[in-house]
Parts: C-alpha cells; sequence; structure tokens
C-alpha cells in the first residue's frame, strides 16, 4: 500500500524536529553564516561531499576572508586556493561575481533574489540558501541532497535533470518550505539528504519522513530519484612534457579560460606519438639531452577520462624566450608558491622531486660516467 502524501507543513514538522535534535549545526560556514560564507560555501558543496569541502573552506576563508579580499585578489591565489576542488568554473565566476559585487552593489551581496541570480555562477538554489540561511529569507532550496528527499517521499518519476521533473520538485520545495525558520529547514533538508537519505543504502529506518515517505511504501526508494541516462564518456590521450631547464625548474603554461583546468597551470602538451625532441626545437630552440617516459595515469572528469602520458625531458641550455610569455613561466617544483595547478600536474611535480628524481643530480651523474 502506497503511504498518503505529506502535507507539506508536517513535512516541515517533521524535519525541523529531527534537525534539532540529530542535524549538524557546527560546521564551518554555520558559525557566523554571513552572506559571504554562505556562498562561497554553497558553490563549494556543489557536487562535492562536506567531508572534501571543510579543509578547503577553512584555507579559503584564511586567504580571502571577505567579499572585498576575494574580489581583490589575483587569479591565480583563487584557483590556488581551489586547486584539487574540480570543477573550475566554479572559482572563476565565484571570483568575477565578487569583482561586479564591488563594482556595482557597494561591496554587499544583493539580498534581493533576482539581482542576486544576475550574477555569475548563482543560480535559483544557490540564492535560495544564501539569503535563508545567512539572512533567514523564506526561499527554496533544491540541491542534490533536496531534489533527492524530496523525490523520494512524494515518488517523483524521472531524472530530475529533465525540465518538467526539475519544474515539479520546485513546486514541491516551494510549498514545503514553512514561514518560519525557513533557513534552519532547508539546511535540514540539505543535511537530511546528506546523512540519512544518500544516493545508496538510505538509512530509512532512522528517517524522520519513512512514515510518509511513497518511495519507502513501494519498496524500492533507491530507485527513486531516476538516475541521469548513462552515455560512453570519451576517452582522450595526451602527452605532457616535464620540461627541466639547466637549474632544474619546470615549463608551466596557463591553461585558456574555458575548458579542461580552464585558467590553471599545466605542463606543456604535444600530439601523442610525435617526436617531443622534435616539439623542443621547434617551439623552444632547446634541444633536451635526456627524454625519458614516465607511468600513465588516468584522470577522470564527468564528461571526459584523460590517459596522460608524461615525459620527462632535460633541456641543455634554457631557452632565451618563450612566445606568450605571460602565459608561461619556469616553475620551481619545490615551491610552486600559490600558482593554480591542475591536480595531475601538481601531483607530477610532487613525484619528480622524490628522492634520485632531481635531473641536476642526472647531469651530474652523467659528468661522472663520461670519459
Amino acid at each position: 500500500m502506497v503511504a498518503p502524501p505529506l502535507a507539506p507543513a508536517r513535512l516541515a514538522e517533521l524535519v525541523l524536529d529531527w534537525f534539532d535534535r540529530h542535524g549538524r549545526k557546527d560546521l564551518p560556514w554555520q558559525r557566523d553564516p554571513s552572506p559571504y560564507r554562505v556562498w562561497v560555501s554553497e558553490v563549494m558543496l556543489q557536487q562535492t561531499q562536506v567531508v572534501v569541502v571543510v579543509p578547503y573552506f577553512d584555507r579559503f576563508m584564511a586567504r580571502l576572508p571577505t567579499l572585498a579580499a576575494l574580489a581583490a585578489a589575483p587569479s591565480d591565489l583563487v584557483l590556488h586556493l581551489w586547486s584539487g576542488l574540480g570543477y573550475y568554473a566554479r572559482a572563476r565566476n565565484l571570483h568575477r561575481a565578487a569583482a561586479l559585487v564591488v563594482a556595482e552593489h557597494g561591496g554587499e551581496l544583493p539580498t534581493d533574489l533576482a539581482r542576486l541570480q544576475a550574477l555569475p555562477g548563482i543560480g535559483r538554489s544557490t540564492a535560495g540558501a544564501i539569503l535563508s540561511l545567512a539572512l533567514g529569507q523564506r526561499h527554496p532550496i533544491l540541491d542534490g541532497n533536496v531534489k533527492r528527499v524530496l523525490a523520494r517521499c512524494f515518488a517523483i518519476p524521472g531524472w530530475p535533470g529533465h525540465a518538467q521533473v526539475l519544474a515539479r520538485l520546485w513546486d514541491l520545495a516551494e510549498h514545503c518550505t514553512p514561514a518560519e525558520r525557513a533557513g534552519v529547514y532547508g539546511q535540514a533538508m540539505m543535511d537530511l539528504g546528506a546523512t540519512l537519505c544518500t544516493r545508496a543504502a538510505p538509512a530509512c529506518g532512522r528517517c524522520p519522513l519513512a512514515s510518509g515517505c511513497a518511495a519507502l511504501a513501494r519498496g524500492d526508494p533507491s530507485a527513486f530519484p531516476a538516475p541521469k541516462p548513462r552515455r560512453e564518456v570519451p576517452v582522450r590521450e595526451v602527452w605532457m612534457l616535464i620540461l627541466h631547464n639547466p637549474a632544474g625548474e619546470v615549463l608551466l603554461e596557463r591553461r585558456p579560460p574555458a575548458g579542461v583546468w580552464g585558467g590553471l597551470w599545466s605542463l606543456p602538451e604535444c600530439r601523442p606519438g610525435c617526436d617531443p625532441a622534435d616539439w623542443c626545437h621547434s617551439r623552444l630552440g632547446a634541444v633536451p639531452i635526456l627524454v625519458e617516459k614516465l607511468p600513465r595515469r588516468r584522470h577522470a572528469f564527468s564528461h571526459l577520462q584523460l590517459d596522460i602520458q608524461p615525459l620527462r625531458l632535460v633541456l641543455e641550455a634554457c631557452p632565451m624566450a618563450i612566445a606568450d610569455g605571460a602565459d608561461h613561466l619556469w616553475c620551481n617544483p619545490r615551491r610552486p608558491g600559490t600558482l593554480g595547478l591542475a591536480a595531475p600536474v601538481a601531483r607530477l611535480l610532487a613525484e619528480i622531486e622524490g628522492p634520485g628524481n632531481h635531473p641536476q643530480a642526472e647531469r651530474e651523474s652523467q659528468k661522472g660516467d663520461s670519459p
């Protein structure tokens, strides 16, 4: 027998009561929940779990504690603080939006939903979260966790990415958000989805909504919401060149603003199968005295699998000049500073600095072995 649908007021009552007794109330962004702190946390939490976000949020706030500090920060610092979180468009939009807030809104985030949504990277749910969690305004929140709770409680068929399903979930979110304690309710719904009503193995026995959950009454709560339609993820091969100059520095280049690792510093790439010595000669006017293949590795994106073949090259002499100098630099791999590095690149730099991997030592060894 399918359970009758919960009345919105009853659902809110049950969720708030559960949160008062069991909810998480000491996450970093819940302490002093200013609009700026809530905004940064909500952007970081998009497609990323709380346990991963907490240390990133703490480091971000330690370096950029105010919106004005974020707006004034160089993009390299923002991307450096974001390195490893992925989905780097989030960081670029955060930075752009902060500059717009300073330029057009006197340095304060708008307290109007429409004007807040007009900023880069702030959608309806993020805007609602900022205004409700920080300022107590009544706005529904519909992140991935809340979508899952509502889809199960009301047995909403279909994938939430489809427009009709999403519209139904927004309608439910609007009706279930109470007039009082709206911010607490929004936090409670997100917490419920993150801790009990999880994607796999939901803890229905401890859920405050179990008695009125239509999906549970049907016997298969994990069937809701429907998963995203599967599509084959393409695999792309890339050769990354770890180019050492005689001082042991490594050449980095800035990625284009859009696309994979947009705006981050990465290693130069060449076409798979090409001769890296020819690449060095044509691009840098330099000759490598050592070319070494390192173990392959794979880096997974949501839309792409990247097969990376790293090649380490030691140059005989430092190139006199590099085209597009603003987008190229020589980096000390032992002290990369505050550069925004793609995660696989940061790992490669750490690996080549391991024992016995320093190119200067190799050159000295080669000199000692020569007649």
